[in-house]
């Protein structure tokens, strides 16, 4: 069976949306390796704001020129449209943010330069894919959503559509800044008023996060999640500092995830730390877990229960 049969018969795979950059550009560079075909010509990318698409994209093609560059250097004229009616194209692979890009040319225009790039055998990644789709007439060859979750298809012509992911991954996020949020509050605690300034291990879990610890620490996690709480009842606001800090009301915090929260700790949502820490064999590690969000438990064991975001949660 020829190789390239092998990544159409994917439905769908479902990854943590970490919220670290190191682990973001990793989860990019997996994603390329196991779902990526050299032959793909156009890839969309479904997130809001914030969602860690710009790093999943410079994981997955290393070295690619993006035209939304957030280091404050914006790419004029954009490369795809540089071309114009020529043929020629000095590169394989091209970025798009379409949502940016449409503030400063016709979408018209945009979807004329994608489709002469494809036609001519070039690679183009676009940001925003679902707001480009209706004009554009065709899907992505490999369509990539980030919310709470990294969701990657390979659509064919039956869909899945970019608006489907959307609805998805949309509605999230904010699950996922609310956790990244309290995650860090909780650190916060545990280096300030309990002295623990060892590096801790983040691990996933849906709705939530987790630390992890090589031995059991001597900590009241009743206490802990109170201390938290006081935090968030603060209503402080949270704002981006730079590519490795935030701020929480005054308080300057190391964050390798800084453009992933909610803007007030008064929008994270029922927060809660399940009060024992639970051991991995495996692993040999000490698990704490802080849970986001309003979704019944019913199981401890079964957090992580397989199946896509539910859009009634």
């Amino acid at each position: 069976m020829p190789s390239n049969l092998l990544p159409e018969s994917l439905m769908y795979a479902v990854y943590f949306a970490p919220r670290g950059k190191d682990r973001l550009l990793n989860l990019g560079h997996q994603i390329a390796q196991r779902h990526l075909s050299p032959q793909d010509k156009l890839i969309g990318f479904v997130g809001d704001s914030g969602a860690g698409k710009s790093l999943l994209i410079r994981g997955m093609f290393p070295g690619l020129e993006l035209s939304n560059d957030d280091e404050g250097v914006r790419v004029r004229p954009l490369p795809l449209l540089a071309n114009g009616d020529n043929t020629f194209f000095s590169s394989h692979t091209y970025h798009m943010d379409f949502r940016f890009e449409s503030a400063f040319t016709q979408p018209y225009i945009l979807v004329e330069a994608v489709r002469h790039a494809v036609e001519q055998g070039k690679r183009v990644v676009i940001e925003h894919f679902e707001l480009i789709y209706p004009h554009l007439g065709m899907n992505a060859e490999m369509l990539i959503g980030i919310g709470e979750e990294v969701i990657v298809t390979r659509p064919n012509i039956f869909g899945p559509k970019p608006g489907d992911l959307a609805e998805i991954v949309f509605k999230s996020i904010h699950c996922r800044k609310m956790a990244h949020t309290a995650e860090d509050l909780t650190c916060r605690v545990l280096d300030t008023r309990c002295g623990f300034e060892q590096q801790l291990i983040h691990a996933d879990v849906k709705n939530g996060f987790v630390l992890e610890f090589p031995q059991k620490p001597e900590i009241d996690l009743g206490w802990l999640e109170e201390n938290v709480k006081e935090y968030i009842q603060k209503k402080l606001p949270v704002s981006y500092e730079d590519e490795d800090h935030i701020k929480i009301g005054d308080e300057l915090l190391y964050c390798t995830g800084p453009r992933i929260h909610v803007r007030n700790t008064a929008e994270i949502d029922n927060f809660r730390l399940l009060h024992e820490f639970w051991y991995d064999p495996i692993h040999k590690v000490y698990a704490l877990v802080g849970l986001v969000g309003r979704d019944k438990i019913e199981d401890l064991k079964d957090l992580n229960k397989l199946g896509l975001y539910s859009l009634d949660n």
